[in-house]
């Protein structure tokens, strides 16, 4: 049995989904990241690449991983990078940590971040970015009002959540 009258939305990469049921339903498609068909009305599987028509990489997770400090999204990922959209709650606080094995870049697109790193405190704003490298003792916090968004770009050889090393942490995780 389809249910009538049904609307599913996605403010994300996902294509949304309307539609009748009965004769029309073939006409609507969900679609991926790029527009490309995933299935159409009829539970029909859309056509895969063939091996080796691209480079390989990991499929991005668009799922939020809540956090006490706010949650963050999986954007892109291959072997030596991932991308990430973080979120912090005004009033948040990453823990102060370091990685042996990764740099990051932070890109605020909204809000302003205060950033310690090495043991100096900086505020980085919207359109501004810092360099956080392998090695660096670090901290990302919202003294703000609003919601701070940035853009994360980890490189290096382990990205890893294992490469973390706490330093110190408000909400007393290890």
């Amino acid at each position: 049995m389809i249910p009538r009258n049904v609307l599913v939305r996605s403010e994300e990469q996902l294509t949304a989904v309307i539609g009748p049921e009965g004769r029309h339903r073939h006409r609507h498609r969900r679609r991926g990241p790029g527009g490309r068909p995933v299935t159409d009305g009829q539970g029909q599987k859309a056509r895969r690449a063939p091996q080796g028509a691209g480079p390989t990489r990991k499929r991005p997770s668009i799922d939020a991983n809540y956090r006490p400090w706010g949650y963050y999204q999986s954007i892109d990922q291959g072997s030596r990078y991932q991308v990430k959209r973080i979120v912090v709650r005004p009033g948040g606080s990453l823990s102060l940590q370091k990685h042996h094995h990764r740099a990051e870049h932070w890109v605020v697109v909204r809000g302003a971040a205060e950033v310690t790193l090495n043991g100096k405190i900086e505020h980085v704003h919207e359109n501004e970015s810092i360099y956080l490298p392998i090695g660096s003792t670090h901290r990302l916090a919202n003294p703000g009002k609003i919601d701070l968004e940035l853009i994360e770009v980890q490189t290096g050889a382990i990205l890893a959540r294992d490469d973390i090393v706490r330093i110190d942490d408000v909400y007393n995780r290890k």
